[in-house]
């Protein structure tokens, strides 16, 4: 049983700055890629970053330079750090992990947590 537990979103204003967690917990051998998906009411689910084992970052065109994808393999936590926040932003956002466990390379999803942008 592979779990992921975001933490982190809220209610910010325009310019301002959120850092978003995801905690793995289960039986796992290795965790391979990782990524942050966000999902607007009434859109699709996007891609936001994705980082690799070694710690390489991709950034979708909207959120490069802003923000800033991360993980810590010793704890089994993703981060991302969101900064000059803008309306557009507000979505739910979504954590993914392929990980290796005794039954396989299995991928879950956390549950979301929501972020708002706003004056």
């Amino acid at each position: 049983q592979v779990t992921l537990v975001e933490s982190g979103g809220g209610l910010v204003q325009p310019g301002g700055s959120l850092r978003l967690s995801c905690a793995v917990t289960g039986s796992i051998f290795e965790i391979y890629s990782m990524a942050w998906y966000r999902q607007a009411p009434g859109k699709q689910r996007d891609l936001v970053a994705t980082i690799g084992t070694l710690g390489h970052p991709n950034y979708a065109d909207s959120v490069k330079g802003r923000f800033t994808i991360s993980r810590d393999n010793a704890d089994n936590t993703l981060y991302l750090q969101m900064d000059s926040l803008k309306p557009e932003d507000t979505a739910t956002y979504f954590c993914w992990a392929r990980t290796r466990t005794d039954t396989g390379t299995i991928e879950r999803w956390g549950q979301g947590t929501q972020v708002t942008i706003s004056a």
